[in-house]
């Protein structure tokens, strides 16, 4: 597991390997003795006719390679190789009270799987569930350990993260038969993540319930089991190449002890406030995004209709105020662009019916709390219009063919 104080190098085997930051003042001064002894001369170690001196073995060269090797194996030994998690040299231990060590993982889909993947690489102690048997036999085969139900999850780790496709999903494993919380008011995990996109109220029921529960072997100055809604943004890509963004409600407190583990999967983490805002906030990103996405579709068709080229009128878009995500990096027009789902037929991406799902969790929250949104019901008809004629496994995109009629480039 990466500190924050020490950052892995990404050069050669025989340059330093840390950049060291004053947080870390006991690394600081390991490191040191170790380029103190590599920068001294190579006479005040070996003085000249000693019995130590190699030259009378004629070893000067190899003992050098020996001592350049020996610091730079030193300097390489992973980060817990030197300082153990709960050491008193650990600074993980002088700010955080509950550290991070084993991580149980429910939800091994498209994104749960490439999530634990940088779990792993992250040096975290994984282990996973997943109702689909055929997932969990591929983890196991890779020996990643697996978990039969959620409670024994919960049993063997010190944080659980979810990862789940509704709300109902979600509450299920919480609550539900050898759930989460199957062992009453005891829990062992001292935090659990929710990164599934689902409705602020349930992540609100949920936190409740989790708060109200009791740690298994608390110590008088530890407080209450905490859980965070950190649902996700940026797609399968960025969950394969730990880019993700993390939209985060919940204790504050809690959120900064996480932080850490959630930049192992991700690069970034937003503070969105108190429980629930973390969910309120992917529900209102994939509303824009929809939003967003139709109009890009809607605009092409029409260029296309009145003779413009789609990759004209991207051109068009991408150089004017008209410039978006949708039109510059998810491009909805197959040939205008590589890499994204339209160039593949609109297979992978982001599913037509988790769009439809996502607007529907908009759609409720807006009748919540009793707001005007004509836009998020529009776009929840068209998704489930192209959900109900097929396309519900399509990517989102591909509202432009199957809705708007769009042709290819």
């Amino acid at each position: 597991m990466e500190h924050p104080c020490i950052t892995p190098a990404r050069s050669s085997p025989f340059l330093f390997h840390f950049a060291v930051y004053n947080e870390s003042p006991v690394t600081i001064i390991l490191i040191s003795m170790v380029r103190a002894f590599l920068s001294l001369p190579y006479r005040a170690i070996f003085p000249v006719g000693t019995e130590s001196d190699p030259n009378s073995q004629q070893q000067s060269l190899s003992v050098q390679v020996w001592r350049i090797a020996a610091g730079q194996a030193f300097l390489s030994l992973p980060y817990r190789a030197i300082f153990p998690v709960g050491t008193e040299s650990d600074p993980n231990s002088q700010q955080q009270s509950l550290s991070v060590q084993n991580v149980g993982f429910i939800g091994l889909g498209m994104m749960g799987s490439r999530m634990v993947n940088n779990l792993i690489k992250a040096r975290y102690r994984v282990a996973v569930h997943d109702i689909n048997y055929d997932v969990m036999k591929m983890f196991a085969d890779r020996g990643v350990p697996t978990r039969e139900t959620p409670f024994e999850i919960a049993e063997s780790s010190d944080v659980v993260i979810t990862m789940l496709p509704s709300s109902s999903h979600v509450f299920d494993v919480y609550t539900g038969k050898n759930g989460l919380l199957h062992g009453g008011n005891f829990l062992r995990p001292w935090l659990l993540i929710d990164s599934s996109t689902i409705d602020p109220q349930t992540s609100r029921k949920l936190s409740a319930i989790v708060s109200n529960c009791t740690l298994k072997g608390k110590k008088d100055d530890q407080r209450s089991p905490v859980m965070l809604d950190a649902p996700v943004s940026g797609g399968v890509l960025a969950a394969e190449s730990g880019t993700l963004t993390f939209m985060v409600g919940g204790l504050e407190e809690a959120y900064l002890e996480a932080k850490q583990l959630l930049l192992s999967m991700g690069k970034n983490t937003i503070y969105c406030g108190g429980t629930g805002n973390g969910s309120a906030a992917k529900i209102c990103n994939n509303l824009a995004m929809a939003v967003s996405m139709l109009g890009v579709s809607e605009a092409l068709a029409l260029g296309q209709s009145l003779g413009i080229t789609a990759s004209t009128l991207t051109r068009v878009f991408n150089s004017s105020s008209a410039r978006c995500w949708s039109s510059d990096t998810y491009n909805p027009v197959p040939g205008v662009m590589d890499c994204v789902p339209s160039s593949r037929n609109y297979e992978g991406g982001f599913a037509s019916k988790l769009m439809a799902k996502d607007l529907s969790l908009a759609a409720a929250s807006a009748k919540e709390v009793d707001l005007k949104c004509p836009l998020t019901f529009q776009a929840q008809e068209i998704y489930l219009e192209l959900c109900k004629e097929g396309h519900e496994a399509k990517d989102f995109s591909s509202v432009f063919r199957h809705y708007y009629g769009g042709s290819d480039e």
